[in-house]
């Protein structure tokens, strides 16, 4: 399946100056009135009241930024299925590695849940669609209105061979750099409405100076290494080339390649030497409580933010270099093949595509939703700003989430981005991704 992700949505549209504050003020009230609209606007209907037994929901999100998110969504299929008894089966741990592991041993034993977490994209084709663990939705996208109400890049995303196979409820920005604001002012630093590669190599000089971790990093969790490459990466190659990189359409012995590896380990030399020790949400939390002055991660750390009510000293701008550039990672949900409760799990598909279920979810999470009918005007600074970019931006697929590659591409360039972070041997790193390249080419053919 080949997806042109630099599909434009839109024209380009210059930043918002952003208010400091208020970015989450009201958020539980909002999900709350979001929950309010759904049930008013669905009265419990014969099938509804009707329905029974468990509804059982695989997911990883488990941090403090996430599992509320989560309980809005719950919250939203309990206000129409009171009687249905939700089982959460989050597995904590690796930001999702874990969780894949234990799904993957159920699925092989039979024993599926009633739904799992997916990222659309090769991630939900290659491990879930192509071996037959998921039943098609089509019907559900039709009657529920979401070939019309989502992005058409995100519709291809969640298909193949005209079938769609999972619903999209929250899109992350993946190439989000965050800040912590008092740190800056009290170091001299001025973050603008971009950065650039080289303002942020000076104002880590300035924050190592002063005895402060300049970029926190978690390698704990294997994705956030292979993150921040791939975000180097885009800001040195441009969306362009790097969609080219992860079609195999480009070498990966590329001089953009070697120059993106070389920034990289530049960047290495400011980061937290316990970083193997830590998970992406205790990396995130260095910036929150000051101990850090930047973190390059995904939007998903907003709501880590929202949790930590540290809204108004936290600061975001696109990583480095990156700016005009959209990563998507996109979390949705499936409809497994045997599902022990395949009508509960059906009306859980059916909450998730609505909007009041996306406007409820999305501010608690970070992310913004797939619909683009919500009403923009209840999110925050933060989703304003990142609502615009998708809408504006060059959008191209996270190989760190499992969109942009196979599963054994996306395990190689783990691998081998985990090594380049104790070695920062940039020969061995290209030679590590050529052959991963090179036998993915081999498998597909």
């Amino acid at each position: 399946m080949t997806v042109d992700l630099r599909q434009k949505l839109g024209g380009r549209a210059s930043r918002r100056h952003l208010l400091k504050g208020s970015a989450a003020v009201g958020a539980g009230t909002l999900a709350a009135g979001r929950l309010a609209g759904l049930a008013a606007a669905q009265d419990a209907t014969p099938a509804a009241s009707a329905a029974t037994g468990q509804l059982e929901v695989f997911s990883w999100w488990t941090s403090p930024g996430e599992a509320p998110a989560l309980q809005a969504l719950f919250d939203a299929y309990s206000a129409l299925y009171p009687d249905v008894e939700v089982v959460n089966a989050a597995v904590a741990g690796g930001a999702g590695v874990n969780a894949r592991a234990v799904l993957a041993t159920r699925l092989q034993g039979n024993q599926p849940p009633d739904s799992w977490q997916v990222h659309v994209g090769r991630e939900l084709i290659d491990n879930y669609v192509v071996p037959g663990y998921c039943e098609p939705i089509t019907d559900l996208y039709e009657s529920e209105g979401l070939l019309e109400a989502m992005p058409q890049t995100l519709i291809d995303q969640a298909s193949q061979d005209g079938e769609q196979y999972s619903v999209p409820v929250g899109v992350h920005r993946g190439n989000g750099f965050w800040y912590n604001r008092q740190v800056m002012e009290e170091n001299g630093i001025t973050v603008g409405e971009t950065m650039s590669i080289e303002q942020f190599l000076a104002a880590a000089e300035t924050l190592q100076a002063a005895g402060i971790v300049p970029l926190s990093l978690a390698t704990k969790d294997t994705f956030a290494a292979a993150q921040t490459f791939e975000n180097t990466l885009l800001a040195v190659a441009g969306p362009e080339k790097y969609d080219q990189l992860f079609k195999g359409e480009a070498d990966w012995d590329d001089a953009d390649v070697r120059t993106a590896a070389e920034t990289y380990g530049q960047m290495l030399a400011f980061v937290n030497e316990d970083h193997p020790a830590l998970t992406w949400d205790q990396a995130t939390a260095m910036v929150i409580e000051g101990n850090a002055g930047f973190n390059s991660m995904g939007d998903w750390a907003y709501g880590e933010v929202v949790a930590r009510d540290a809204v108004e000293n936290t600061g975001w701008v696109s990583h480095p270099g990156t700016n005009g550039s959209f990563v998507l990672v996109v979390d949705s949900f499936t409809l497994p093949v045997g599902a022990p409760n395949p009508e509960n799990a059906r009306n859980w598909l059916r909450v998730l595509g609505s909007r009041e279920a996306q406007e409820a979810f999305n501010p608690l999470k970070g992310s913004i939703p797939a619909r683009t009918d919500i009403n923009r005007e209840i999110f925050s600074p933060y989703h304003q700003w990142s609502i615009d970019s998708f809408a504006n931006d060059a959008l191209v697929p996270s190989c760190a989430h499992g969109q942009a590659s196979s599963p054994a591409f996306q395990q190689a360039f783990y691998d081998a981005l985990l090594g380049f972070v104790d070695d920062q041997d940039v020969d061995t790193l290209v030679l590590n991704l050529q052959d991963a390249a090179a036998l993915d080419a081999e498998m597909a053919s």
